[in-house]
């Protein structure tokens, strides 16, 4: 009930709704209503009650599960969504969502215990510090074309940051960097046939609030948090607000097959090309300069031979991001 009182809140977009209203469309006294307020303004709610007016939700830039009440309701990204305070993996809550729930959906959590990057590494998820969700993409293309929205993703990222004024840029073919640093991992993982996917499910997890000792020492030359580009604390609704607009946008592309902006962006906000590389593809070792994009997002290196050979995925070092000298 506290979450049925919530959407409404949060949907009403700043205007009061009456206890009266509150209680005729849930069913319920209107002693209950004020209880339920009582409890989501303890669970760190901003709510706000006025004699004869009632309560209205105020803007809180910390309880994230609010941003998706006032999504538009034509949207696709986010039309519906899981929120857990704690969680393992948002990943693993999403593939085992995947077959119940629409194209679009989102796992997010407040918290992840075992959060996950690429290769099975751990990723760190503070309460409260970031940003971590899970998509369920369900678009209509085959297995081959699936690392579009890998791409997809990153462009995404990058843009809501890009937006919220951070000089972002998309390592190839996973990470979002500030300041060479990582702000965001990425991680697709798909299930289906070579000719249809059944779906996929998209991880990202962006540092928002992060200080520089809530890292491991061991990533605290690699990793950033936005509040640490300029030592203030961020809006997490802000940030989310911003990502769930820009993935939307290019998700449709990627539904529509029109993907040419999509590789447009990655080309044009690249840490990766016209840099040197070293790549680590199918247990060998390759360097060379990362010259292009293909229109599927394959990362063209040339060696130096000069010969030309097209990544579509491995571990990708870039020189002068992460360590690499």
């Amino acid at each position: 009930m506290k979450r049925k009182i919530l959407e409404l809140l949060a949907s009403s977009h700043d205007h009061f709704i009456s206890g009266e209203t509150i209680s005729r469309v849930c069913g319920i006294s209107r002693a209950a209503v004020w209880k339920h307020i009582d409890h989501l303004k303890k669970e760190g709610y901003l709510i706000e009650a006025v004699t004869k007016k009632g309560y209205r939700l105020l803007g809180n830039d910390d309880m994230l599960e609010t941003v998706f009440f006032r999504l538009p309701k034509d949207r696709v990204i986010g039309s519906s969504h899981i929120y857990l305070e704690e969680v393992g993996s948002t990943n693993v809550e999403a593939k085992a969502a995947a077959l119940d729930y629409p194209d679009g959906s989102v796992v997010i959590s407040d918290s992840q215990t075992s959060g996950k990057g690429r290769l099975g590494r751990y990723w760190d998820s503070a309460k409260g510090k970031g940003i971590w969700l899970s998509l369920i993409l369900k678009p209509r293309i085959s297995m081959a074309e699936a690392m579009i929205l890998t791409q997809m993703a990153g462009a995404g990222v990058c843009d809501a940051l890009k937006t919220a004024g951070y000089e972002a840029k998309i390592k190839w073919p996973n990470d979002v960097v500030v300041q060479g640093r990582k702000v965001c991992g990425i991680l697709a993982e798909m299930s289906g046939e070579p000719e249809q996917l059944n779906y996929v499910i998209l991880g990202i997890g962006i540092n928002v609030n992060q200080n520089p000792s809530d890292f491991p020492e061991e990533l605290r030359n690699k990793a950033i948090s936005l509040k640490m580009v300029d030592s203030e604390e961020k809006s997490r609704n802000l940030i989310l607000d911003l990502l769930l607009e820009r993935l939307e946008h290019y998700y449709a592309l990627v539904k529509n097959k029109d993907t040419a902006e999509i590789i447009k962006f990655c080309r044009n906000n690249s840490a990766t090309l016209d840099n040197q590389v070293k790549v680590i593809y199918n247990d060998k070792i390759i360097e060379g300069k990362a010259i292009n994009l293909t229109e599927n997002g394959g990362l063209i290196i040339e060696d130096q031979t000069g010969q030309t050979m097209e990544i579509i995925s491995g571990e990708v070092s870039v020189r002068g991001i992460y360590g690499y000298v």
